[in-house]
């Protein structure tokens, strides 16, 4: 079998082409499925590209993690079965064969960390040394399974591929360069690189934005971009400008190079053809552009970032955005919040999944009308990647430069038929994919800084202290907190500052109480609301007027209790109560903040 080593050192190696959208697959069925079912359609497949002139061929089991995370029987009659096609395939030409593994989703059963290593270890028995772990959006797990298998098959060739969209991006929101020079430093990989999602046209701009990683760089495009036809998906691209484009991509150092989606024995021929008339000698690693991630973003600077880096505790106020489409009695509440001394004004994204006006949408008029700095939330529920992006782009053209990051509340279970979640990411890969759009060449020059969430109300408050360490680590700057209604809500704020330490600026959850059944309500059906029933209680008998009275006092009372350990606070205004906002407010800046 061929030495992948070796020829890498001579010459670009060239690796088959598509599978899954070459061989057809019976409706339903799984390709993988046909390592058992057609044995002999997958196997003529095989020889298709051998004879197309591969140098290597993948294994038939791109899916394979996807059935081990889901836990479904038989993927090991599958893997044995696909090497076994495979290897009797390359025998017959000496070629070499990477066991092929797709991504892994990560679930709270089985990380993916455990699903790649079963899958890599159970190639390895059957014979395997040439891994190609393919179509990432992330190196989750991976890095940690290449480790463990390396402990066991030391010469193992491994390659890491990921997918990119033509802005430079994965899937979850990870920068191309950022994600090749992790895996390229983590010393346990042999080679890097790129495949799927682009054509070969874009691919070749995305080598242009990485840096030398050091390691040999793989290029794997799609043949072009799917169109449907006739109910069937077609990709449209080429062999003769596949083969132009990626050959123009090895005499510039690339070297390794095949197809992906709807690429076929043809392009692989033509490939072939291209690379043999290049010269002998060509350069070992493209010349590329410095990553963008070598120049840091300019600084972000607005009154309230000043005066939160200043020390200086401010006061974000939430008003929830309107349910119909008149803006103007919200405009008046956030002039009245403004000229009370509030510096930022935040607006939740459709609490509890129910729609309002856009967040986004109601900050940039706040903004752009009233001049205020403004934290419009933003959650993963509504939106995939290019939805986010687009929104981002217009809140920096807009001047919003923070933005609140979280998962945001599911869709009640009886909406879903006709009301989908999207989750195309957590709050934690968002603020990553956020703070990662800014910086030397990338789309915005200074960053929008990002906020969480932190729920001092947490059963478990060490794993909800672990998540807000992941948080900071991901880009993000500082917290919002649930409300600071019981004893045990400050113990847990102290034990946050002490835990995450100066650098994460917390804003202290206050939410004024107005009533025992505003109380009751909060505290049973309220996610993240823990109502003392020393403070219920006190709300018995109480009048509206005598309730406000009662709930601005214990308010401020909380806030004062909740000073040491915040940077400042968050207040969230009770049924658009306004009038007592401004009251609070005054009452802050006297007592508590200064």
């Amino acid at each position: 079998m061929l030495d992948v080593r070796k020829l890498l050192a001579q010459r670009p190696l060239l690796f088959d082409g598509g599978m899954g959208t070459y061989y057809k697959a019976k409706p339903g069925q799984e390709c993988e499925q046909a390592n058992l079912t057609d044995p002999e359609g997958i196997l003529a497949v095989h020889r298709a590209y051998l004879a197309a002139g591969a140098d290597a061929i993948k294994t038939n089991t791109f899916s394979l993690p996807r059935l081990v995370a889901a836990q479904q029987p038989g993927w090991e009659q599958l893997a044995d079965a696909g090497w076994q096609l495979a290897a009797k395939a390359a025998g017959e030409t000496g070629a070499a064969v990477f066991a092929d593994l797709g991504p892994a989703p990560d679930t709270e059963n089985l990380p993916a960390e455990q699903v790649y290593l079963a899958v890599a270890k159970r190639f390895a028995l059957l014979g395997a040394r040439n891994f190609l772990f393919e179509t990432l959006s992330a190196e989750d797990g991976v890095l940690e399974a290449i480790r463990a298998l390396k402990q066991t098959v030391p010469e193992a060739f491994v390659l890491v591929s990921f997918a990119v969209l033509p802005d430079g991006y994965t899937r979850e929101g990870r920068y191309c360069a950022e994600l090749v020079r992790r895996v390229a430093q983590s010393g346990v990989v042999d080679a890097v690189g790129l495949n799927c999602v682009s054509a070969p046209g874009a691919m070749r701009a995305l080598v242009q934005q990485l840096g030398d990683a050091g390691l040999p760089l793989s290029v794997m495009p799609n043949a072009g971009y799917p169109v449907v036809a006739r109910a069937q998906v077609r990709y449209q691209g080429k062999p003769e400008y596949f083969a132009r484009e990626l050959s123009r991509l090895a005499s510039e150092g690339v070297r390794i190079l095949g197809g992906c989606c709807g690429t076929t024995p043809q392009h692989i021929a033509a490939l072939r053809t291209a690379l043999d008339a290049l010269p002998e000698t060509l350069p070992a690693a493209p010349a590329t552009k410095p990553a963008a991630a070598a120049k840091p973003a300019v600084e972000t600077d607005d009154a309230f970032l000043r005066k939160l880096r200043a020390g200086q505790r401010v006061i974000a106020v939430e008003l929830d955005s309107p349910k119909d489409a008149d803006l103007t009695a919200y405009l008046e509440g956030a002039r009245r919040l403004q000229a009370a001394g509030a510096d930022l004004l935040t607006i939740a994204d459709c609490p509890i999944a129910r729609a309002r006006m856009d967040s986004s949408l109601v900050a940039c008029r706040v903004h752009r009308e009233l001049g205020m700095n403004v934290l419009p939330h933003m959650t993963c529920r509504d939106r995939n990647l290019n939805a986010t992006k687009a929104l981002l782009l217009g809140l920096y053209a807009e001047g919003v430069r923070e933005v609140l990051a979280i998962t945001g509340d599911p869709i009640p279970t009886a909406e879903r038929d006709e009301v989908k979640n999207v989750y195309q990411f957590n709050s934690r890969k968002l603020a990553q994919y956020i703070v990662s759009l800014a910086g030397e060449g990338r789309e915005m020059p200074s960053p929008i800084t990002v906020f969480g969430a932190l729920n001092l109300n947490a059963r478990n408050f060490e794993v909800e202290l672990r998540r807000a360490a992941e948080k900071l680590e991901n880009g993000m700057s500082g917290f919002l907190t649930q409300p600071v209604l019981s004893a045990q809500a400050v113990e847990n704020l102290k034990k946050a500052r002490e835990t995450l330490g100066e650098r994460a600026k917390i804003l202290a959850g206050i939410l004024p109480v107005v009533s025992q059944r505003n109380a009751i309500f909060m505290e049973n059906e309220v996610n993240g609301i823990h109502v003392d029933d020393a403070i219920i209680q006190k709300f018995e008998g109480l009048d509206r007027a005598a309730g406000e009275e009662l709930g601005l006092e214990v308010s401020v009372q909380a806030a004062k209790a909740a000073a040491p350990y915040a940077d400042g606070f968050y207040l969230m205004t009770p049924f658009n109560r306004v009038a007592l906002m401004e009251r609070l407010i005054a009452r802050l800046r006297t007592e508590v903040t200064g």
